[in-house]
């Protein structure tokens, strides 16, 4: 009989542990801080672009028992710029999540996020805000953001993108004389594989026009990407702004090749791609050759070996390599004047129509 009171009661003691450890658990977990918003979305409806960054603030209470510690705040992306309350929030207290929107060239509907992290449970929230942005209407330096003197441009920079070998491609670019006054335009140290004139050649005070520009690849001797720069000249005086640069990348259109012709075609392959020379002192010149092979059915041409700079000279020992021929490229870099991690590029432009551009690297680590 004894041995059971005593058995009851110590089952009665183990019950009562485990409420009071229950409790005790209970108790802490109500301890932490709450971090309670009085709304997580918050819809600006239309904002106008022109009225400039729009703000609002997200208002919070601490529900918790222990102190609220906003440790950061981040938005989904740059045009959010929140702002928080950095001070510790004491059980009962208020804080408060500023976030602004940058509307600028940012037409139509946005949706973005904000990620709030605390010593709350949980330790992240996320807030949204919602709204659409009314276009402002574009001004003449909107619409023409390159001022050429009085002369104001889409760009500075005319791109053909890929002309094909042998033959001529055309551009336009619209312009307008933002001046006061008639502007007659000509241009300087134009190349004589590019032609370029403004229609009309004189633009009346606040009239448009269109540069119209041709780039004759027959008299290009050379491949890939090819840069020229010229001038604008206005009534006859060439601005000192006016620097225009034309681009075009000269490579040959394989979409067209038959499956036959393609079978029989040359095939590129390299020993290797990449070379690492190591840790050198500097002042050495380093010296590597990477080794090619036609593995193809057609004679490889080696249209250009271009380097990505001046200190490292390329030179292929043959430019034709037939079916089943190798060649080498010496790649040459002189170190002196470099310090630290150095890298490197060759491109290799070819008849291969599967890889027509090839990228080789070099690397080297230089100390003094």
């Amino acid at each position: 009989m004894t041995k059971i009171i005593i058995h009851n009661f110590m089952k009665r003691i183990q019950l009562l542990f485990l409420i009071v450890t229950a409790s005790f658990a209970t108790s802490a977990q109500n301890a932490k801080p709450v971090l309670s918003f009085e709304k997580k979305i918050h819809d600006f409806g239309d904002i106008k672009e022109a009225d400039g960054v729009a703000s609002y603030v997200f208002e919070f209470i601490n529900n918790g028992a222990q102190p609220l510690v906003v440790h950061n705040v981040r938005a989904s992306c740059g045009c959010t710029t929140p702002d928080w309350t950095r001070q510790p929030v004491m059980p009962g207290g208020k804080g408060t999540i500023k976030v602004a929107f940058d509307p600028a060239n940012r037409p139509g509907n946005f949706n973005k996020s904000i990620t709030v992290s605390s010593n709350a449970d949980p330790a992240t929230e996320v807030l949204r805000i919602v709204g659409n942005v009314l276009q402002r209407d574009k001004t003449i330096e909107d619409i023409y953001p390159r001022a050429m003197g009085d002369i104001r441009l889409k760009s500075s920079h005319l791109s053909f993108t890929r002309v094909e070998p042998g033959t001529i491609k055309n551009e336009r670019m619209e312009i307008i004389n933002s001046s006061s006054q008639p502007a007659t335009l000509t241009f300087n140290q134009v190349p004589n594989h590019i032609t370029i004139k403004t229609v009309p050649a004189t633009l009346k005070p606040g009239e448009k026009g269109v540069i119209e520009a041709s780039f004759d690849a027959s008299k290009v001797n050379d491949w890939g990407f090819v840069v020229d720069q010229l001038y604008l000249v206005v009534n006859g005086n060439q601005l000192q702004d006016g620097r225009m640069s034309v681009s075009a990348t000269i490579e040959e259109d394989f979409s067209n090749w038959t499956p036959e012709k393609l079978a029989n075609a040359p095939d590129i392959q390299f020993s290797e791609t990449n070379y690492d020379f190591g840790t050198v002192k500097q002042g050495e010149e380093l010296v590597h050759t990477f080794k090619i092979k036609n593995a193809g059915k057609s004679n490889l041409i080696l249209r250009k070996i271009k380097a990505s700079c001046g200190c490292t000279a390329t030179q292929p020992d043959k430019e034709v390599v037939p079916p089943g021929d190798e060649a080498n490229i010496k790649v040459t870099f002189n170190t002196r004047g470099r310090s630290g991690r150095q890298n490197k590029s060759i491109t290799v432009y070819s008849n291969d129509p599967k890889k027509s551009t090839m990228l080789l690297r070099i690397s080297a680590t230089i100390t003094n």
